[in-house]
């Protein structure tokens, strides 16, 4: 038997969730027992299983997630988190609850608060909050501030709101160095200033967001990326520049079964703009 520290498991899975890597990550995850009476260590192998298939649903369009969550509910049953360990649950559920939100069952996209349930929006900003004001750490603030954004943007349609979420998160990956969190900052940053007519400024954050998520090997996010860049060379007037990295970002997507990234692709291809901001159903 092979001893491992349960923390460098899960930083490895995650370094492979980001990478696409989701069944791998899930298998080393699945082959790893914690020492008998390790609960905390469960909990944490839950915790992350939980989150890579999150991830991966989101990006594949499939439905591993329900049950990884159920694991993670029935091992929190029998053992109660420290504070730290608490706030990453949470994150991991609010972060599940986001992903919920803003899809349809058919996986396509669903933007604005049209046809909610009362107070879902609410109860997902009141959390945010919560989950901002009580982080352990900087990184966990921004990474708190930025779902903020995501919510005021996608779920409320309040683009007006949103930037300044985003500026949290941005100024803490870069107090801290953490290419992830710099790479969402800057790509939704990047996509208001193009709204609001700054091709400058959007290029500056867009390209910086996506060397960001090549330093990390965010690799469905470098992709989803460079789609957002095969936008302002059509902006430009180069269409053919636009279609080429928009074909390649088709075909990779399409070889590591990125489905919402191919379909964006494929829609910008025919003349759709992925930058427009969201509707209400």
């Amino acid at each position: 038997m092979t001893t491992i520290d349960l923390s460098t498991i899960r930083e490895a899975a995650l370094d492979l969730a980001l990478a696409t890597w989701y069944d791998e990550a899930l298998r080393l995850l699945d082959a790893t027992t914690p020492a008998t009476g390790d609960a905390q260590g469960r909990v944490l192998l839950a915790l992350t299983a939980a989150d890579v298939a999150d991830r991966a649903d989101h990006v594949f369009g499939r439905t591993e997630a329900p049950k990884r969550f159920e694991t993670l509910d029935a091992e929190l049953a029998a053992y109660e988190p420290d504070a730290s360990l608490a706030w990453n649950v949470a994150w991991v559920s609010l972060r599940r609850a986001y992903s919920l939100a803003i899809r349809n069952p058919d996986g396509s996209y669903r933007m604005g608060p049209g046809g909610r349930t009362p107070g879902e929006a609410d109860s997902m900003v009141a959390e945010a909050i919560r989950l901002r004001d009580a982080a352990p750490d900087e990184v966990r603030r921004g990474w708190a501030s930025v779902c903020l954004g995501w919510i005021t943007d996608n779920v409320l349609a309040d683009r007006d709101a949103a930037p300044a979420h985003y500026e949290v998160g941005l100024a803490a990956a870069r107090a801290t160095g953490d290419p992830v969190l710099l790479f969402e900052a800057q790509r939704h940053l990047g996509d208001h200033a193009h709204d609001d007519g700054d091709p400058v400024g959007a290029r500056e954050r867009w390209e910086e967001s996506t060397a960001a998520g090549g330093r990390a090997r965010h690799i469905g996010g470098t992709l989803a990326q460079q789609l957002l860049l095969a936008v302002l060379h059509r902006d430009e007037g180069d269409e053919a520049g636009a279609r080429a990295i928009a074909g390649e970002v088709l075909r990779w997507a399409n070889a590591i079964g990125a489905a919402g990234t191919a379909r964006q692709a494929e829609a910008f291809l025919a003349g759709v703009d992925p930058t427009e901001a969201p509707e209400e159903d």
